[in-house]
């Protein structure tokens, strides 16, 4: 699941929001700024650039505490470019999504012989959700904060959400909440609480999954296609999964012969996954023909 662009998109669609939550103030002017620095380009889903008038606020969304290169020295690296080529103050800031028991989640600093860098580190799951709740745009992130009753904390945030009015924002936060929610929550207990007309509205979901699917294919990491195509299977509709599929080939090969499309249009869900992990292998249209003749 795309969990880095659901923050993502969240933190550069609200920006002031995440200024007021992290730094306790709200800045008169305020932008988002690219991503691609100097030297070798930064991930561009790995953090989230905002800058006030006197500041940058880097934010970093980690799932897991495990990264190559290791997360204080990708963050002293990130600071150093930052400065570089701003010259201002930047606050640093790793948040991490999931509980976990790893004591690496309570490191929040560099250290090499005379180096030390420090950066502030967020555990969710230890946050107090009430000034979650009382944010509408951090409102998916109060699904993964300190709860004794994680299931009547889930039914506060969709209570939260059905209270906004404008139909494209609550969709679009249902949608963010929809998937926050999976690294806690059972998806079908979620979805029973989401109305499906309020996913419905959402006109950024299908953007935000889309991008995690590209990105996989981009960096031909079989998993993000998988993941990809597996919204499709879970739910039951082998044409989302065509499409998905369909999709993926044309950003590899370029459009295809419509004798190709029909072929793949007929496919079944298995031969469909078996496709998913053989394209990746694939350089020209002969290569899927040969594929779809075996």
């Amino acid at each position: 699941m795309a969990y880095d662009n659901i923050c993502k998109y969240l933190a550069e669609e609200y920006p002031s929001e995440f200024f007021q939550w992290l730094l306790g103030e709200e800045p008169d002017d305020i932008q988002v700024l690219k991503t691609e620095l100097s030297a070798e380009p930064i991930q561009a889903d790995a953090l989230t650039l905002l800058q006030s008038t006197n500041q940058i606020l880097h934010l970093e969304f980690q799932t897991l505490p495990q990264s190559e290169p290791p997360l204080p020295f990708r963050m002293l690296d990130y600071w150093v470019r930052l400065q570089r080529k701003y010259r201002c103050p930047i606050e640093q800031v790793v948040i991490f999504l999931k509980s976990t028991t790893s004591q690496m989640v309570f490191n929040n600093e560099f250290r090499d012989t005379n180096t030390w860098h420090r950066y502030r580190v967020i555990r969710l799951w230890e946050q107090d959700p009430l000034p979650l709740l009382a944010n509408r745009a951090l409102l998916p992130l109060a699904t993964l904060a300190r709860s004794n009753r994680p299931n009547l904390l889930l039914e506060q945030v969709v209570a939260e959400v059905d209270k906004i009015e404008e139909k494209p924002l609550r969709g679009n936060l249902a949608a963010c909440v929809d998937v926050l929610a999976g690294l806690r929550f059972d998806k079908n207990l979620v979805r029973r609480l989401l109305r499906e007309e309020v996913m419905e509205e959402s006109v950024t979901y299908q953007d935000i999954i889309q991008k995690g699917v590209q990105k996989g294919i981009q960096q031909g990491l079989q998993q993000g296609l998988q993941q990809g195509l597996q919204q499709g299977l879970d739910r039951g509709k082998q044409q989302e999964a065509v499409l998905i599929v369909m999709r993926q080939l044309t950003l590899r090969l370029g459009l295809l012969e419509p004798g190709l499309q029909q072929q793949i249009e007929g496919l079944s869900i298995t031969r469909l996954e078996e496709l998913s992990e053989a394209l990746l292998d694939f350089e020209t249209a002969t290569d899927l023909a040969v594929w779809l003749d075996h």
